[in-house]
């Protein structure tokens, strides 16, 4: 048994030893042009996912979420601080986009570039508390109030059966780029 607890310690020892090497090392590649190894992936992205579903549960949605008024307001900002990296209705692809690593998804089209498109609540806590190492900024840090964000939501809602006039007739009527 004594042995047994021996090689466990030392396998940890080793382990601890390796990790601290490739770490301090520089061995880890943190190059945004080349992807994580599918299981360094599949952890991150299970972790994002799982984090934003706990952090968003209890998050209380607006009853007016589908107000034109909200969507109106959001337009603007969404033109503004979003459509670089997640796209808007008839654009194909961004120069920032391209070089974000993960790409962010395309909200204009969500779901179909795989990512399943976020709950209201979900979006909402994205929006306000960011993502870390992804480039998604934590908005509410940037000036956004609460109702500023639900207005995003609010767009976001309905920006995947937008066509491009009346995107554009959004953007085109918004304060713009107003928080």
């Amino acid at each position: 048994m004594k042995s047994f607890i021996s090689g466990i310690v030392f396998a940890a020892l080793v382990a601890t030893g390796g990790g601290a090497v490739m770490l301090f090392g520089g061995f880890v590649n943190v190059a945004a042009d080349e992807p994580h190894h599918p299981l360094v992936f599949s952890l991150l992205d299970t972790a994002r996912e799982r984090a934003i579903a706990h952090h968003a549960d209890g998050i209380t949605v607006p009853a007016d979420l589908d107000d034109s008024e909200r969507v109106r307001k959001g337009a603007g900002n969404y033109a503004a601080m979003c459509a670089d990296c997640h796209l808007s209705p008839g654009v194909g692809e961004s120069e920032i986009r391209l070089g974000l690593y993960p790409t962010p998804p395309n909200l204009a089209r969500a779901g179909e570039d795989g990512a399943a498109p976020l709950a209201p609540a979900e979006a909402f806590w994205v929006i306000k508390h960011g993502i870390k190492a992804s480039g998604m900024p934590a908005w509410e840090r940037g000036g956004m109030t609460d109702d500023d964000i639900w207005n995003l939501v609010a767009l976001l809602k309905a920006l995947p059966v937008m066509g491009v006039a009346e995107y554009r007739a959004w953007v085109n009527s918004s304060d713009g780029h107003a928080h």
